[in-house]
């Protein structure tokens, strides 16, 4: 149960931060459920080996490296999936950010209850 109310909160922010970035685009609502869960496979599988190759570099920059591989995987996804588009990587980069930020808000708000 837990897993679809993070698919849902994930999905319900990157609709309502594509309305608001003109950078990135969904066809519609079902999109971004599909990609609420492309972006979980791609967390689960993609993002350690990245964050594995990419740890010095990461070191270097005391962990603001991480935002550009969050960026990487929204590109991934946005290659993956005919139903998502990202301008570029700057979009790719803000809307990771905003994704998270909102993400873990609505994640504060919903999950205090139990």
């Amino acid at each position: 149960m837990n897993f679809i109310i993070r698919l849902l909160i994930t999905a319900i922010s990157a609709f309502l931060l594509s309305k608001i970035l003109s950078g990135v685009h969904f066809e519609d609502f079902w999109s971004t459920i599909i990609f609420a869960f492309v972006l979980g496979i791609l967390n689960v599988f993609v993002r350690p080996i990245l964050s594995i190759l990419s740890l010095p570099i990461t070191i270097l920059t005391l962990g603001l490296f991480s935002l550009v591989i969050n960026a990487v995987i929204i590109l991934l996804a946005d290659s993956l999936m005919d139903s998502l588009t990202v301008a570029n990587f700057w979009w790719a980069l803000l809307f990771s950010i905003l994704l998270s930020l909102v993400t873990s808000a609505f994640s504060m708000i919903f999950e205090s209850d139990e």
